[in-house]
């Protein structure tokens, strides 16, 4: 049995409680009224914006500028929610990541990968309070506590109102709050009832004298892969490409999939390396580490191809209304537009396509640390533009919103691994497990 090392256990606390007063402090600082606007974006011109008000003399010019400052204030109160947003979502993504890994292991068959799955186990035991924190952000969203998503304003679906969008009214028989929010409870509810039942499932088969319940985890996963990315889809359009109500890309799905997907896979490559420093997993060898890297490398290849095909499509067709996505992320988000494809495709490309690398701990690590931060980073840059326009930068709060959900994350996924033995003992495939080499 694994047990939760007290320092480890420690440093989880210590993340979330600096988490906490960062993202409080984030919320602090936020401006309140117009007025504390004018006053940052002064200090941030050095009185340009000053000069510019006081030559202002006319009520319409006037009405522009209370507007642009009306924008601004909800960008820079949004600053702090987004980044909570950004960071929760990113962490319950890649349990649900491994999840889906997990029930695609299952549906396989596979024989090299069952000393892993209490790893997988422990992981996705963060997906309960992971997905019950989001849904929580959903409703505070809905109760208009932040403007996050433009649809959900007042007026943009009554004619004649001054928030008035066509395009949005257009969408408002998907796009409500009612019915969208009813979709995030049974997806999330989903999700969950797997991850419990297969988890019973594969405890109980420990203790059993046949595979009934290896069978029935098998026909459960089978099923919850359909749902998986029948929903996973669904989801990505609610909560990321929503917050951008006017472009769509019907590639999407695909691409949020990959980026949650890698990210879940280098986890069980990480925890398993952390867990054979201490000393446990003995069946797992470097074989075992060896295909974890692979899946790392090709879903790397995988999201890259989603990235340029979407990227490269919208870009060359150039259609107005498509195209504005890109343009705002290359004029405002250069840095981590471009930085994203160099951590999550160039260097893992360049350093895991080597055999030998797969294997060596210290290489999968530095790999594995820059392609999660690369896909934060990406998981940024889907949500920040819409949200926050050109208002942002990497500051405290965004860093406290990652500190304070990595401690969580820490702590509930360690704390599941002492729970049961690390090795699932009646497993049909285990012995097959335990003796993979090549």
């Amino acid at each position: 049995m694994y047990t939760f090392s007290s320092k480890l256990k420690t440093f989880s606390f210590i993340l979330m409680l600096l988490g906490v007063l960062g993202i409080g402090y984030g919320f602090f600082s936020a401006p309140k009224t117009i007025q504390d606007v004018e006053t940052i974006l002064a200090a941030d011109s050095h009185g340009h914006h000053d000069a510019h008000a006081t030559q202002k003399h006319d009520a319409k010019a006037e009405a522009e500028h209370n507007e642009h400052l009306e924008h601004v204030l909800h960008q820079l109160q949004n600053k702090p929610w987004a980044a909570v947003y950004v960071a929760g979502l990113f962490f319950m993504l890649i349990s649900l990541g491994v999840l889906a890994f997990y029930a695609i292991q299952q549906v396989a068959q596979a024989g090299w990968s069952p000393v892993l799955f209490r790893v997988m186990q422990g992981i996705t035991a963060y997906l309960l309070p992971g997905s019950i924190i989001v849904f929580i952000l959903l409703l505070l969203s809905g109760l208009h506590l932040n403007h996050l998503f433009v649809w959900m304003n007042e007026g943009v679906t009554e004619v004649g109102h001054e928030n008035y969008d066509k395009l949005i009214a257009g969408k408002s028989g998907y796009l409500n709050f009612p019915f969208w929010i009813i979709r995030a409870a049974i997806f999330i509810a989903g999700w969950n009832l797997y991850r419990y039942l297969s988890r019973k499932n594969c405890l109980a088969q420990d203790e059993s004298n046949d595979n009934t319940f290896y069978k029935k985890n098998f026909k459960m996963s089978a099923a919850f892969l359909v749902f998986f990315i029948v929903t996973e889809s669904i989801m990505s359009w609610d909560w990321i490409m929503s917050v951008d109500p006017h472009w769509f890309s019907t590639l999407f799905g695909w691409y949020v999939f990959a980026s949650f997907f890698v990210s879940g896979i280098t986890v069980i490559s990480m925890v398993t390396l952390y867990l054979k420093s201490k000393g446990y997993l003995e069946h797992v060898n470097t074989s075992h580490i060896h295909d974890l890297s692979k899946f790392m490398f090709g879903i790397s290849v995988f999201w890259t191809y989603l990235w340029f095909s979407q990227f490269m499509l919208i870009w060359y067709s150039n259609i107005p209304e498509e195209v504005t996505y890109f343009i705002t992320r290359i004029e405002h988000y250069n840095i981590t537009f471009f930085g994203a494809v160099v951590m999550n495709f160039i260097f893992p490309f360049l350093v895991l396509i080597n055999t030998d690398f797969k294997r060596i701990t210290w290489i999968i690590v530095m790999a594995g640390t820059v392609i999660l931060a690369g896909h934060y980073i990406d998981f940024f840059n889907m949500i920040m533009p819409a949200t926050v326009g050109d208002q942002w930068f990497i500051g405290i709060t965004e860093i406290a919103a990652i500190l304070f959900f990595l401690g969580l994350f820490i702590f509930v996924v360690f704390t599941a691994l002492t729970k049961a033995p690390l090795l699932p003992k009646r497993n049909p495939l285990i012995e097959e497990s335990k003796h993979f080499h090549y």
